[in-house]
């Protein structure tokens, strides 16, 4: 395994708090409302491409988490959950934003540490 670096971390724990987040905030409805089933998927596809990330480190992994981290921030509004589960909808924005912020630094960081490709494949 590589170095592990921080922001792979913070992204396994944003994951974590996403799946878990629905048992225990009063902001969500219900544990089957919409609200709560965004926040189990994408709790457990931020987990799993996090934990990859811990494996061994890829570019093409932080664009994923940064397309998460905006899928988040939109879907109170697309999905029409901010106004009926405002908590939930609160959540998932600041959780998406947090998402979005480690996403560029993990890219920023990927820039620097990680060797060209070889040429030629």
């Amino acid at each position: 395994m590589k170095a592990k670096r921080w922001q792979d971390w913070v992204m396994l724990i944003l994951g974590i708090w996403l799946l878990v987040a629905p048992f225990w905030m009063a902001g969500y409805a219900s544990h089957g409302s919409v609200a709560a089933g965004n926040s189990y998927l994408f709790g457990v596809l931020v987990i799993g491409f996090a934990w990859a990330a811990l494996a061994t480190a890829r570019r093409w992994e932080e664009w994923v988490e940064f397309a998460f981290g905006i899928w988040l921030v939109i879907s109170p509004f697309v999905l029409g959950f901010w106004g009926s589960e405002h908590g939930a909808g609160i959540n998932t924005f600041v959780v998406g934003i947090l998402v979005l912020l480690d996403a560029i630094s993990a890219l920023q960081a990927t820039a620097v540490a990680l060797p060209p490709p070889p040429r030629g494949a």
